[in-house]
């Protein structure tokens, strides 16, 4: 999600593993893709198609290779052989069939000997012979614009080990990322074809599609589909068996996008060309069971149950520098609020109350690995250990020192801290366990809830003060090594160990993230917990300032049928947040900092090649 402002409730949970460096991976794809646009005679306008033609047949192949172990093993067998795999079975786990020319390997293995572009129209055209739908879809005679050679550096790219060893839809993520670039760059329409995915994940799970027929009436690239499916997976039911979708859509171009899109998810959909004001090909006029769209911002005489609006340029999490979306949970908290409209108060609770389970879990974590056969010690011991470890190897030298020397008011402070540091850890754990009896009689009640968001408060407090202490223990170490090491010449004596120090250290500085990073997590789901319960503190709605309102027919007409939240909702009170997050600032920081010299880097190659260009 783009264009938000002002102060935020930016938390990030944690992400998980196989897509730890998606971002950097995504950035260098691009990059990599966008050599086609200076290597071919396409305009910017014009490459996109061939490019987003190569990360769907990607995409396939790793939706396609993610279940077909599973579709193999349940084959029946006939005369002792498994029969063939077919497309059904493969459209029954949200992903496409491939034949052996379609799959991404057999492209890379091609030598520069071949015809790539042949191969690539030959995979496409497989496709488009099991998949009526796709016909005369899929990019092809693009293809043959583009050098062989640079044909096999992009397949090659797009197929990075890091991401064959991947798991989860991570492709489906770089496949969104790319929509998204396109967009930005406002290669197709103006960006009409897409809407950011988070959006689309609110208004899928505001409607709820469980069952039935779905209508996008400006449906894009078919995002409102693919979110749809999801929501229907996450009941563990199979979205081809319950849903059906229906879309119309302006542009011909973008409605080859939508079917792509769909496809690659093992989805079917009847999208036509038409432009819904004045066309209705379905003929689905209030027939529909579900209808999702994103509304103009300015439609006269709004015929509405009243509106309610929600203004959520505050709620965001700063993915890139120029992309934000909704953590998890800012999603749930927003849908949470129009449980709320629709009188289902039940739903709220059992969020509140799920995010003070997360909580106390997250505290369990602290003190004991994530799983039970997990080789990683707990956070909070582990890095005690290496921090012990650390100091044991420093301890050599020191222990020839004079107690006078430079190093003695660190070494008084570091001992100190050290028995403070364990004093909070076993603090902590008693202020943990006085909580077990409240919590096994906690009841879910607006009131009750809100009363054990306050009573967890001084976990929250307890824990933030952990974190301050693992940083200051560590920064005291390094502190008391730069001493030894800059005014006691520590390298030229055999007592130091500057490489195992040098090692040590390196761990230490792990272990003291991974244990900050699990503090961090404790406070998180309290403060989502907090951010619905300071708002909603009777568990019903009302509107709160700055955030929603409910508006009728005669505000939306004394502003002209406007539906900006902004207008009516008014502006959010300061609020002075004493728990400010130092780490969670710099990561901005960092993050702003990369996004400036990725696009210092872009535009020196641009003046470069302009330069070359002109013969200078």
């Amino acid at each position: 999600m783009k264009n938000h402002n002002g102060s935020a409730d930016r938390n990030h949970s944690a992400v998980p593993l196989q897509l730890e460096h998606i971002e950097a991976i995504e950035k260098r794809l691009w990059n990599a893709a966008d050599t086609l646009r200076s290597n071919s005679n396409y305009a910017s306008n014009e490459y996109f198609m061939p490019v987003m033609g190569l990360i769907f047949l990607r995409h396939a192949y790793s939706r396609y290779l993610s279940v077909k172990d599973d579709i193999e093993a349940s084959l029946p067998k006939r005369g002792g052989k498994k029969r063939t795999l077919s497309k059904e079975d493969f459209s029954r786990k949200s992903a496409i069939f491939l034949r052996p020319e379609a799959q991404f390997d057999s492209l890379v293995g091609l030598t520069d000997s071949d015809d790539r572009a042949k191969a690539i129209i030959d995979a496409m055209e497989s496709i488009e012979a099991d998949y009526e739908t796709l016909r005369g879809v899929l990019p092809k005679a693009e293809y043959q614009e583009l050098d062989n050679a640079v044909l096999g550096q992009l397949l090659r790219t797009l197929n990075p080990e890091v991401l064959k060893r991947s798991s989860g839809d991570v492709f489906g993520r770089i496949y969104e990322y790319f929509l998204t670039q396109f967009a930005d760059l406002k290669a197709h329409d103006n960006g009409e074809f897409f809407t950011p995915m988070s959006l689309v994940a609110l208004i899928a799970n505001v409607i709820e599609p469980a069952g039935g027929v779905v209508l996008d009436p400006a449906c894009g690239s078919g995002g409102m589909f693919v979110q749809s499916a999801h929501f229907v997976e996450r009941l563990h039911a199979n979205p081809s068996d319950k849903l059906t979708f229906y879309g119309l859509e302006k542009n011909a171009t973008t409605i080859r996008l939508a079917k792509m899109n769909l496809a690659v998810h093992g989805l079917e959909g009847n999208i036509q060309k038409a432009i819904t004001y004045y066309e209705d090909p379905h003929e689905l006029a209030g027939k529909a069971d579900f209808v999702m769209a994103n509304p103009p911002f300015n439609v006269d005489e709004v015929d509405a149950d009243k509106v309610l609006m929600i203004d959520a340029r505050n709620i965001y999490r700063k993915v890139t520098r120029k992309i934000y979306d909704f953590s998890p949970e800012q999603l749930q908290n927003q849908l949470a609020i129009v449980w709320l409209y629709r009188g289902q108060a039940d739903r709220f609770l059992n969020l509140v109350f799920g995010y003070l389970r997360s909580m106390l879990y997250e505290i369990s974590y602290c003190y004991r690995p994530r799983t039970p056969d997990s080789l990683e010690p707990a956070p909070l011991f582990g890095y005690v250990t290496a921090l012990n470890e650390l100091i044991a190897c420093i301890e050599p030298f020191t222990d020839t020192l004079d107690h006078e020397a430079a190093h003695a008011e660190t070494m008084k402070q570091l001992v100190e801290s050290m028995v403070a540091f364990h004093q909070h850890i076993d603090g902590f754990q008693s202020a943990i366990d006085e909580e077990k009896d409240p919590w096994q009689k906690q009841r879910k009640t607006a009131t009750a809830l809100k009363q054990a968001v306050q009573r967890l408060a001084r976990l929250v407090e307890a824990s933030r003060d952990l974190s301050r202490q693992a940083d200051a223990v560590f920064k005291l170490v390094c502190r008391l090594i730069e001493i030894c090491e800059n005014d006691l010449s520590a390298r030229t004596i055999d007592l130091w160990s500057g490489r195992d120090i040098g090692r040590l250290r390196k761990a230490a500085d792990a272990a003291r993230h991974t244990a900050v990073e699990q503090l961090n997590r404790v406070r998180y789901f309290h403060k989502q917990a907090a951010w619905l319960t300071e708002r909603f503190p009777d568990g019903a709605l009302h509107d709160v300032e700055g955030l929603i309102k409910l508006v009728d027919r005669a505000e939306l007409e004394a502003n002209d049928w406007s539906l900006t939240p902004g207008r009516y909702v008014g502006v959010a009170p300061e609020v002075e947040d004493d728990g400010f997050d130092f780490e969670e600032a710099l990561r901005d920081i960092h993050i702003e900092l990369e996004g400036m010299n990725t696009e210092a880097a872009e535009l020196a190659a641009r003046i470069s090649r302009n330069f070359k260009e002109l013969g200078i």
